[in-house]
């Protein structure tokens, strides 16, 4: 089935402090219905904006790659069927999280389908 990735900007949930433990609570009510269904692959939050590069020779540097205002906050993977079976997810991770959630279709990859299945 084809994977996609779900997620949203950092600053993009506005809510009241005190509403975190709520809002949170939401977001892994619907990672579990996910979890159940069989769609869930992956996901969290990033803590700050602490990113690095690391080229080719194994030199790090801090990161991000190419400067950008935008920093990802969080993001789930899911395996399912279709475009419209992911939008309807990202609906409820949008009510969930009380913000907009951006999708992508993640390109597909035998190979590592096949990986997955030799070394599991």
């Amino acid at each position: 089935m084809p994977k996609y990735m779900i997620s949203f900007n950092d600053g993009d949930m506005t809510f009241p402090e005190e509403d975190f433990p709520a809002v949170g609570a939401a977001a892994h009510a619907v990672m579990r219905e996910a979890f159940e269904k069989g769609h869930w692959m992956f996901g969290g939050g990033f803590m700050g904006f602490d990113a690095r590069v690391v080229d080719a020779n194994g030199v790090v540097t801090p990161g991000p790659i190419a400067h950008s205002d935008v920093h990802i906050g969080g993001f789930c993977v899911l395996d399912v069927t279709n475009d419209e079976e992911a939008n309807k997810w990202a609906q409820k991770f949008a009510v969930a999280c009380r913000c907009s959630q951006e999708v992508r279709l993640i390109m597909e990859d035998k190979l590592q389908d096949e990986m997955r299945k030799e070394f599991k």
